[in-house]
């Protein structure tokens, strides 16, 4: 190759060069921002990834349903979290789930635990008292009329034995019963070898005489002791018929009686009842022969072990209670008739089922409702069935899985610290949530917002331009004449409104004209949540 065809050679390759550069270079700028981006995409990470979502509206950190299209705080002062195309952001919660900052979260204490299967062993506890058994108890009551001659159990209170004397009586009709049965004894003895007939009457006038005083209570001792001596006695002896406890005493030296009345009442207290009252929730767990246990204040260290014998068949209106009666033994008669009891029946689970603690449930009177954690930050509130309740967990026959994260802590606080009623009006709601373009499109300046699906529209933000006539920084208040409020149709007016934080007090001036957004913290309570220099075209 020659000197010539060499430089004609590297003049074609330069002149391709530049051709091919020029060609780059305006394609480059053809292509725009977009392909750049794209590019760019194509050899970064998640960050450019995260650069191509286009930012719709910034929503309020608390769930409240009012938006923004710039940066802004709600009145506590929290950021407003931003919201992008596609659902794609991971703050985006849905209608019926409520949004908490994690840092919120941590500040309130929230704490989480797992719904899982176990048997509600509980134990039902109930007041009750200690009484006599009834079946116990023996009233002394004389079957004729008499005097009472003497006293040998004087006192109430006072422990007997099994047929220890209790008192004597005399009684006229007494005597004569006794000497008529003694002249029927004798006669039959002196017509032994008399006829039949006779004989046979007079022994059918001795064994009416005997069933009398049988029937009177005579004891078999001293009707032996009258058989046999003939004599009679001026007075009769009453025993007590078992051993226990004078509870009852009437009975008066010199003291004329009728028959019928009682004159000793004796209780026989080595075994006792206790009559617990169960509330009407626990009867149905409560069956015969289950054991009980029954304390004493009197006695802190001793529990007393006893059986259900019976449940009473009829409800106290008045504490919503059911009497049930417990058997125990009473050695050395510890258990006084009066003493106050809590009684401990311990029930038995059937078998494993979903169980939540108490704690995680909401009760609100009409229905029940448990914080599902979905997300860190974001509890969808469930309404939930209950079931059976031990001391510290309850079943949940639907609404909540095994698994699944429940709020066991603070979650009163959740629901004050966020917009949870509008998340559970969307538990039951058919209404369509609108999406984010639209809500987008709603949210310039905070203008009056409704809650979707929860009913009728609710006006949560509004706005107003007036001059500031006074501040009190101390009370934290300012006084604002302000021109008409179409969103709550309110005339022009000068009124009172709280100031969201003291930041906002330094921004309003006497005498300036400013444009405010409020809100109503609560039921007429106006609070500033924004303050903007007014715009001088504005109508007053």
């Amino acid at each position: 190759m020659n000197k010539n065809t060499g430089m004609v050679v590297g003049v074609l390759v330069a002149v391709i060069a530049a051709g091919g550069g020029y060609w780059l270079g305006h394609k480059g700028a053809a292509s725009g921002p977009q392909e750049t981006a794209a590019a760019t995409a194509g050899v970064g990470g998640t960050g450019t990834a995260g650069a191509q979502r286009k930012l719709l509206y910034y929503r309020n950190p608390m769930g409240l349903p009012d938006t923004s299209p710039t940066p802004k705080k709600d009145p506590m002062g929290m950021d407003y979290i931003a919201v992008y195309a596609g659902g794609a952001d991971e703050e985006t919660a849905p209608a019926n789930q409520v949004r908490i900052s994690t840092e919120k979260v941590q500040k309130l204490g929230v704490r989480t635990e797992a719904a899982q299967l176990r048997a509600l062993d509980k134990a039902v506890r109930a007041s009750g008292r200690i009484e006599p058994d009834e079946r116990r108890v023996y009233a002394i009551t004389p079957k004729f009329e008499g005097y009472v001659e003497r006293l040998h159990a004087n006192v109430t209170g006072q422990a007997v034995g099994k047929g220890q004397a209790l008192f004597e009586v005399y009684s006229p009709e007494l005597v004569s019963a006794q000497r008529e049965y003694a002249i029927a004894v004798q006669g039959v003895t002196t017509l032994k070898d008399a006829g039949g007939q006779a004989q046979s009457g007079m022994r059918q006038l001795a064994d009416a005489s005997l069933q009398r005083l049988r029937n009177w209570d005579i004891s078999e001792a001293q009707i032996k002791a009258l058989t046999q001596s003939g004599a009679t006695t001026r007075t009769l002896t009453f025993r007590s018929p078992v051993s226990g406890i004078v509870m009852e005493k009437k009975a008066v030296q010199g003291m004329r009686f009728m028959p019928g009345e009682a004159l000793y009442q004796i209780a026989d207290l080595s075994a006792v009842w206790v009559i617990a009252d169960v509330f009407e929730q626990d009867i149905g767990l409560v069956k015969n022969g289950a054991q009980a246990t029954v304390r004493i204040n009197a006695y802190p260290d001793k529990a007393f072990a006893g059986r259900v014998t019976y449940v009473y068949p009829t409800l106290k209106a008045e504490t919503r209670t059911v009497a049930v009666r417990v058997e125990l033994a009473n050695p050395g008669l510890l258990l006084k008739p009066g003493m106050f009891a809590q009684v401990e029946l311990p029930i038995t689970a059937k078998g494993q089922v979903v169980t939540v603690p108490v704690s995680a449930v909401i009760d609100s009177g009409t229905r029940q409702i448990v914080l599902i954690q979905q997300a860190p930050g974001r509890f969808e509130p469930r309404e939930v069935k209950l079931g059976a309740r031990s001391d510290t967990h309850v079943e949940v026959r639907d609404g909540v899985k095994e698994g699944e994260q429940v709020v066991v802590a603070a979650n009163f606080l959740i629901d004050a610290e966020s917009n949870l009623k509008a998340a559970l009006g969307g538990l039951g709601s058919s209404a369509p949530v609108p999406a984010p373009a639209a809500a987008a499109s709603a949210a310039p300046a905070m203008a009056a917002q409704t809650v979707p699906g929860a009913g009728p529209a609710k006006t949560v933000g509004h706005q107003a331009t007036g001059t500031v006539d006074s501040v009190d920084l101390k009370a934290g208040t300012v006084s604002l004449n302000h021109g008409p409020i179409a969103s709550l149709k309110w005339p022009a007016m000068t009124m009172e409104f709280k100031a969201a934080n003291a930041a906002l007090l330094q921004a309003l001036k006497t005498g300036s004209k400013v444009t405010v957004e409020f809100i109503e913290r609560q039921p007429g309570e106006w609070v500033i949540t924004s303050v903007q220099p007014a715009d001088p075209h504005a109508a007053h």
